[in-house]
């Protein structure tokens, strides 16, 4: 099974993507959980053109990238699981379990630090909240991920087949949780013990700055509880609230070419952990 995982991991890739963005782009068509503030039309065409960008960029600099190394760990020996070997089923769950609690103290780092906080929000300026915002992410910031999940999964011994389960499943969750999908109350508040939920995350998007810097999970939710950041609604609901930042709110920041400027655009404000009122 690895090896065909391996074999065809950019066909699992795409394939995990675009199956997940239709089933995403279904449901919020026929479930909405608000209405949208501005046309897909609008935000999409940069949406996606960043998403291309960022995939032919990685293809570009780093073609084996995370996958590669965990390769390289394994042939050499690297990593703690390498070094203490568990059975393969155990070894891939305890991989993707560490992998994602890295990518929350990413995620933290990159709103804690004023500098990294310039290039995530990009993420944080779309004036809107779909499954397509779960892929907007500066170029930069792209790049400074996977040199950090490169150390990582090398530090770890992660397995390759860990790697690509984890990619997938962590593009899977990000567009799952950043729906615009309408899930009865009850069920979410038992689904969001197991899985970051369109509603918990949404929260993390409020412009208001003490909800922003809250559920900072992407696929586990364990971490925003266990480390305090936890915030269970937003304030003025989730069809009231306002979607983004205090600053970057006319319609002409959604184009690509504004969009990859704005880390040296205007003020950090007080988004940042550190520089918060």
């Amino acid at each position: 099974m690895t090896e065909t995982l391996l074999t065809n991991e950019p066909l699992v890739r795409l394939g995990g993507f675009f199956g997940v963005l239709v089933l995403m782009v279904l449901w919020e068509v026929i479930a909405p959980r608000r209405v949208r503030s501005f046309s897909r039309w609008v935000r999409w065409p940069s949406n996606f053109g960043i998403v291309a960008f960022n995939t032919l960029l990685l293809r570009l600099l780093s073609p084996g990238a995370a996958v590669g190394v965990a390769l390289a760990a394994e042939a050499q020996g690297w990593g703690v699981l390498n070094a203490a070997p568990l059975p393969d089923g155990l070894s891939i769950v305890v991989a993707i379990f560490l992998l994602d609690l890295t990518v929350y103290l990413q995620h933290v780092m990159f709103h804690a630090v004023p500098a990294l906080w310039r290039l995530h929000r990009m993420h944080h300026a779309d004036l809107d909240f779909d499954t397509t915002t779960g892929a907007r992410f500066h170029p930069i910031e792209i790049l400074l991920s996977m040199g950090l999940k490169m150390i990582v999964v090398a530090a770890l011994g992660a397995s390759a087949a860990a790697v690509v389960i984890f990619e997938v499943l962590l593009n899977a969750t990000a567009m799952f949780n950043h729906g615009n999908v309408r899930l009865p109350l009850k069920f979410d508040s038992v689904l969001r013990w197991l899985v970051v939920t369109p509603d918990m995350h949404r929260v993390h998007h409020s412009v208001v700055p003490q909800e922003t810097n809250s559920n900072f999970g992407f696929n586990l939710p364990w971490w925003d509880r266990l480390f305090g950041t936890y915030c269970a609604q937003p304030a003025a609901g989730h069809e009231a609230m306002t979607i983004g930042l205090e600053q970057f709110r006319e319609p002409g920041e959604l184009r690509l070419d504004r969009m990859l400027l704005q880390p040296w655009r205007g003020r950090v404000g007080n988004y940042s952990l550190n520089l918060r009122n």
